[in-house]
């Protein structure tokens, strides 16, 4: 009857001659405010099907008292547990300070305790000495209000900000594709989770950054980030640059022409990735592990309505039959 030893499949395809890698770059366990212990946030990890986690625990904030001070500790714990799993655990950290600044990821960091420093600012330089990858998180929280403040554009343009969260637990944040695109940074969505998935989402898939590695490593995920070869899956859409997002649309949908003549054809969509696309006034949907039956349009502009590339910016591209007959 146990379930423990089941683990999720989540269809992505490799696409590009890159290895698409699920992650999921922001958790929490108790060691900061989190409900689970690491090893239960692994395990929970692996049984919905994900190919990375980042723990990254709150270096100012850890209302439990009974943990221990070593902010290496919850990292430690994970990668034991994930030992025996086919899972990579991320050692990372979240320097958490008000705003303007607010909250940032400090991921494959080596040592988290050398970023419990007073000034924010030093510790981010901390972190890049070890080679950390930075990763704003949620930059409309708490106020509702995404923000691109000063300091934000002066650690972009060091090249001391690297991606940014455009979805965070339940919440999107249309003007951060924006940034993405224009700035040159990773576009990721995360969980933030605190508490049991489950009881977040229920049978829904989390949200997740899908990385385009080299290899399916640490190090392969590290160096896609840095490359911005992601892309942010959450709520059935996906953020991320318009050469990504075709790339990868093209490597999920098989097209079957079954009349030339008239332009019937099946569509199947071989993953777990929806895709709702317009040509004109027709609509196509092409739901997720299924075959679509349609009249393929002969010419004109697709708009895919669930690819985002920035705020109000669909992913698109230009209809010729003729190309795949």
């Amino acid at each position: 009857m146990s379930k423990s030893k089941i683990r999720n499949i989540i269809r992505v395809p490799d696409w590009g001659g890159y290895v698409a890698v699920k992650c999921d770059l922001h958790s929490h366990t108790a060691f900061s405010d989190g409900d689970l212990m690491p090893a239960a946030r692994v395990k929970e990890a692996w049984q919905h099907g994900l190919d990375a986690i980042a723990i990254t625990d709150h270096i100012e904030y850890r209302p439990h008292k009974m943990i221990t001070s070593d902010h290496n500790e919850s990292c430690k714990m994970a990668q034991q547990a994930a030992s025996n799993l086919d899972l990579i655990v991320i050692k990372g950290t979240e320097i958490t300070r008000s705003k303007p600044l607010g909250h940032l990821n400090a991921l494959f960091i080596t040592d988290a305790n050398a970023l419990d420093i007073a000034e924010p600012l030093d510790a981010i330089d901390t972190a890049l000495k070890q080679g950390a990858f930075i990763l704003w998180n949620h930059p409309g929280w708490p106020d509702n209000k995404s923000t691109l403040y000063p300091v934000h554009e002066k650690l972009i343009a060091e090249k001391k900000i690297h991606g940014v969260e455009v979805f965070n637990s339940y919440e999107y944040y249309p003007v951060a594709m924006d940034w993405c695109r224009d700035k040159g940074l990773a576009f990721t969505a995360n969980s933030d989770v605190h508490y049991i998935v489950d009881g977040d989402y229920g049978d829904n898939l989390r949200p997740m950054t899908l990385v385009f590695a080299a290899e399916r490593s640490e190090k392969g995920i590290r160096d896609a980030l840095f490359a911005g070869r992601s892309v942010a899956f959450f709520n059935g859409m996906l953020a991320g640059k318009a050469d990504i997002l075709l790339g990868l649309m093209e490597a999920s949908l098989n097209v079957k022409i079954l009349n030339r003549e008239k332009r019937i054809a099946e569509v199947s969509n071989i993953t777990d990735i929806p895709y709702k696309m317009a040509c004109g006034d027709r609509i196509f949907v092409f739901p997720a592990g299924k075959t679509v039956s349609i009249t393929l349009p002969e010419t004109g502009t697709v708009t895919v309505m669930n690819c985002f590339t920035g705020a109000n910016q669909n992913l698109t591209f230009e209809a010729q039959y003729v190309a795949i007959q």
